[in-house]
């Protein structure tokens, strides 16, 4: 046990003054050591803004399947999910506690008594922190809808302050609108004060990963500003982003699949790293990992690629995104396929795969959909964007039907979006963002005969899933979500 822990923030080594106060930050080094930590919080957590998040964002959608039979998983795949379903119970947890990180930085850094932690350092540390706040609570809004808005530390309770602090412990929940305007000005914040993007080191929340969550935030229905999503995406290309000449170079490993042949590529806005000898054990949750061929792949894994999803990759001739995105393994079980030919979902291939939470193909695809579904619409202009990302993959340009009307070229960025982004955690928030979600899903289990059963209809509640029914339990102010 380490019982002297002076290598990393922790509250021992932060002490009390001479007063007997609680010091949070001694030093410029206790910061730097805790905003290490948030980054790291990326890398070693990886089970609910990724793991869980691609069950929600693909197995929830047509794009997949549960891929087990465990009862954590199966409702995502058959629309049966409950406020008691442990998964999202972990992930509210989770979300919360990454929001608590960072409202210790943002709240006690200003109070830190170094004089070599200067006032830009202050405003940049806390730049970041605003947009991994921003972060947590875009991908938690879209989850569960109204949650609750913490933006403060509560102090310990005592006889003196027990009527003012109690209530802190038990919040109440904000408006989906509220937390977006939260979200947006800390994005804000990180927009004018975070560290420039730096080309080779796509790691660190800096100005271009604020301006590409500022364009996914104004893409949706309680901040929607289609005009704002085309000046970010804008900015982006302006900061020298673009998609790569290669779709492959986003995943491919080496010859000897050991290591990630491309990190920092010119599309990778936010990437999580891992390198040789500290690997990624989520690519065991989704496959085989090819740097250790036969290690964890006796259990059956999660996200199985669907049926639906294989035949529209193939019905577009689309060989070069799928197979870049699927592969087929020999396995010890058959639960949605034969064994001697079994699907897995391949863009997390490896221990030393990076994950790219933000990418510029994403943000691109955003500004076409900006441009269709602007009070003008600019079918051109959109279509243009969305025949960029075909050539890319060598596929022809959309053609005079898919750019005669709006409804059209909406159909058809749905499935550029669907088929270019593909178990990157989006298909579900495409479908809920532009209401898709009782036309497609209720339609999929007809023909996709893979599916197990659907329990319940999708419908007007289906957009937000429950809020924690034990959380609810513990905080008699949480409310539930409709139709839960």
């Amino acid at each position: 046990m380490n019982r002297d822990p002076l290598d990393s923030y922790s509250d021992v080594t932060e002490g009390e003054t001479e007063k007997g106060q609680n010091i949070v930050f001694k030093d410029k080094a206790a910061v730097d050591n805790y905003l290490n930590s948030l980054y790291q919080q990326l890398k070693d957590r990886q089970e609910h803004w990724y793991l869980d998040l691609l069950l929600i964002a693909e197995s929830h959608s047509d794009n997949a399947y549960a891929g087990t039979t465990g009862a954590e998983v199966v409702p995502f795949e058959n629309n049966s999910i409950e406020g008691s379903n442990s998964v999202i119970e972990r992930d509210w947890q989770r979300y919360l506690e990454d929001v608590a990180r960072a409202n210790r930085l943002i709240v006690y850094i200003d109070s830190v008594a170094d004089n070599s932690l200067s006032p830009t350092l202050i405003t940049s540390y806390k730049a970041q922190a605003k947009i991994f706040r921003a972060l947590v609570l875009f991908d938690m809004v879209r989850i569960y809808g109204s949650i609750p808005l913490v933006l403060t530390i509560a102090p310990d309770i005592t006889s003196d302050n027990v009527t003012e602090v109690y209530p802190k412990y038990f919040p109440t929940q904000s408006t989906e609108e509220e937390v977006y305007k939260q979200i947006e000005a800390d994005l804000l914040y990180g927009l004018a004060n975070a560290p420039d993007n730096n080309a080779s080191d796509k790691t660190k929340f800096s100005k271009s990963v604020a301006k590409a969550l500022l364009a996914k935030i104004y893409a949706e229905k309680p901040l929607r500003d289609y005009a704002k999503v085309i000046q970010y995406a804008d900015a982006l290309a302006a900061d020298g982003f673009d998609l790569n000449a290669n779709y492959a170079d986003l995943y491919q490993l080496t010859a000897d699949n050991k290591n990630l042949a491309m990190r920092n590529t010119q599309e990778s806005i936010l990437e999580v790293q891992f390198f040789p000898g500290a690997g990624n054990w989520a690519s065991w949750m989704f496959g085989r990992d090819l740097s250790n061929y036969d290690i964890n792949f006796t259990w059956a894994k999660w996200v199985t690629p669907s049926r639906d999803l294989i035949q529209t990759f193939q019905n577009e001739g689309d060989n070069i995104r799928m197979n870049q995105s699927i592969v087929y393994y020999t396995t010890t079980w058959s639960n949605y396929y034969p064994s001697t030919n079994y699907p897995f979902m391949f863009k997390l291939r490896s221990g030393m795969s990076s994950i790219i939470k933000l990418r510029y193909a994403d943000i691109l695809l955003l500004k076409a959909e900006a441009l269709i579904m602007q009070p003008s619409p600019n079918l051109s202009a959109a279509a243009d964007i969305i025949d960029k990302v075909r050539q890319r993959v060598s596929l022809p340009k959309l053609t005079a039907t898919d750019k005669a009307n709006k409804e059209n070229m909406l159909k058809a960025l749905l499935k550029e979006r669907r088929l270019e982004l593909a178990f990157e955690g989006q298909r579900w928030f495409d479908l809920v963002r532009l209401d898709k979600v009782e036309e497609v899903m209720n339609a999929v289990f007809a023909k996709d005969t893979g599916r197990k059963p659907l329990v319940y209809p999708f419908n007007q509640y289906s957009y937000r899933l429950p809020i924690p029914q034990a959380k609810i339990d513990q905080n008699p102010n949480l409310i539930q979500n409709p139709g839960y």
